[in-house]
């Protein structure tokens, strides 16, 4: 059974320094999660369909944080095994790449749903959680 990794002082300052620098992204992240909320609410409501995929679709990413479980990790530390899957739930791209698939070949619930994902990846930013490093842990 592998040992609990261990963070030194040295890469807690690097994390704490890097969190700085990335705090004025935060309003803009913000903003993003304001309009994507917008979005998908003037969706929801004005055509009163997509709510099963406005919460499945923006609780479906941290399901990757179940397949990341497990014994011997450290405090916040994602299992390396689900990484892959964590990172690639939490890129904007995939949202975007869905909702043009939907806006051309999908009901309109399934926009909302886009919508829904990429508001998650936002509201994430603001509370400063990003991707992870190979060992799972937040990028710094």
């Amino acid at each position: 059974m592998p040992a609990a990794a261990t963070i030194t002082p040295r890469q807690e300052d690097r994390r704490r320094d890097a969190a700085r620098r990335r705090a004025p992204a935060r309003p803009a992240y913000a903003a993003l999660a304001a309009g994507l909320l917008a979005a998908a609410l003037y969706v929801l409501l004005e055509h009163d369909t997509g709510w099963w995929q406005f919460f499945a679709f923006g609780a479906a990413p941290d399901l990757a944080l179940f397949a990341g479980a497990g014994t011997g990790l450290a405090k916040g530390q994602l299992h390396p095994r689900a990484v892959p899957l964590y990172n690639a739930l939490h890129r904007f791209a995939a949202p975007v790449a869905f909702a043009v698939i939907a806006v051309a070949f999908l009901p309109l619930g399934y926009l909302v749903g886009a919508l829904a994902w990429g508001l998650h990846i936002a509201v994430d930013r603001v509370a400063g959680y990003g991707l992870r490093t190979r060992d799972g842990f937040q990028r710094t």
